[in-house]
């Protein structure tokens, strides 16, 4: 596709509109029908066949923002994973999966695909070598995560659309980290683009999506598949889904300078051992995440110092909440261990560097100095427990 010559927030507002022809509303129409004719129809239309009169504008929005020719849209972000994956490969393919990915990812890669007749590795580390030498001749798909949950850890873009071209793979990407706000991995010759759409394009914490973005050739198995597997969502939430994604520059962006303001923040303080946040010059994919990346995001991880209780810690917040997501409009932490890794074994994670005093940190769009202070009065509890 032509790359969109409309600004970001231009297009955030208007594209995949829905006109109202009966009474010019401001906002698309709902409509709330689960049953359409069949009869003398262009198309067939069935919520369970992803083009419904919402679903359809909501994916030529999210088509465009991520600069693909279409666009489906799913009950949970792992609904789009599951799907993208089933759809593409078969018994007998062999997939080349990012080591560090969401926890869920990584279950349905253990626990699910092997049962499928699917095979896959994971790449030892993040330069191309470790990715090409897992490569088979059945290798049909390369996976990332970037940048990674709950890490941060940054994989350049470029070099894996060139590498699964050189081969002859369809790569894919889970963008939800960073949304298409500061990173369209089409740029850099990404075929499949995967979002959580719960997280920032939903951004208030109270829709659960997932979308798949990607172009009319690849979307056709993906389509087929989302079809058998019916994991499509409501029209009522998809309506609400395309309004909040109307906000969401202007909240990833306050989000962004949130972020690096605590990045900067945490790095400076005792009780602090380290931060992962790709916006730090001293984080590892600094460089490469200038280069692909429009604003380093709004999340990170922390590690508490040595001796402190990081379940403690978490539970004298009074502003910033313990929560089991993120990305919404209030800033959330949670324990990587007690809920999106922990269903990997301890020497997984420790192979992965997921360490039991590790939060997960999403900044909201609250003041910056208020945050501050919630941190310095949980820490300074913390040293005074026990």
């Amino acid at each position: 596709m032509e790359p969109r010559i409309q600004g970001l927030n231009t297009h955030l507002v208007h594209t995949g509109e829905l006109e109202d022809p009966l009474y010019h509303g401001a906002v698309s129409p709902l409509y709330l029908s689960t049953s359409y004719a069949f009869d003398e129809v262009d198309i067939k239309r069935y919520p369970r066949n992803f083009n419904t009169p919402n679903q359809e504008a909501l994916g030529h929005k999210i088509a465009a923002l991520e600069n693909k020719e279409a666009a489906l849209i799913f009950g949970s972000g792992m609904a789009a994973v599951s799907t993208a994956i089933m759809g593409l490969v078969s018994s007998g393919d062999h997939i080349v999966f990012q080591d560090d990915l969401y926890g869920g990812t990584r279950n349905l890669a253990l626990a699910d695909l092997r049962r499928f007749g699917i095979e896959f590795s994971m790449a030892k580390g993040l330069e191309i070598k470790d990715f090409e030498s897992e490569i088979r001749p059945n290798t049909k798909l390369i996976y990332v995560e970037t940048p990674s949950n709950p890490l941060l850890k940054i994989i350049d873009l470029d070099m894996i659309g060139r590498l699964a071209k050189k081969h002859g793979i369809i790569s894919m990407i889970d963008n939800t980290f960073a949304s298409p706000v500061n990173q369209v991995p089409d740029e850099f010759g990404i075929d499949v683009v995967i979002h959580s759409a719960t997280k920032y394009m939903g951004g208030h914490s109270d829709i659960s999506a997932g979308a798949i973005a990607t172009s009319n050739e690849l979307i056709a198995p993906i389509w087929s598949m989302a079809k058998s597997l019916g994991g499509n969502l409501s029209e009522m939430t998809v309506w609400l889904l395309e309004r909040s994604i109307k906000t969401m520059g202007l909240r990833v962006h306050r989000q962004n300078e949130n972020a690096l303001a605590m990045a900067h923040f945490l790095s400076a303080h005792h009780a602090i051992n380290g931060v992962y946040y790709p916006g730090l010059v001293e984080h590892p994919g600094h460089e490469i995440a200038k280069k692909q990346m429009k604003g380093f995001g709004g999340m990170m991880s922390f590690e508490l110092r040595s001796g402190l209780d990081a379940r403690f810690f978490q539970q004298q917040l009074k502003l910033i909440k313990p929560s089991m997501s993120l990305a919404g409009v209030e800033s959330t932490v949670l324990s990587p261990t007690m809920t999106s890794h922990h269903s990997l074994t301890l020497e997984e994670r420790k192979n992965q560097g997921i360490s039991e005093g590790l939060i997960r940190f999403s900044v909201g769009i609250e003041e910056v100095s208020d945050l501050q202070r919630d941190i310095e009065q949980a820490i300074a509890k913390t040293e005074n427990h026990g």
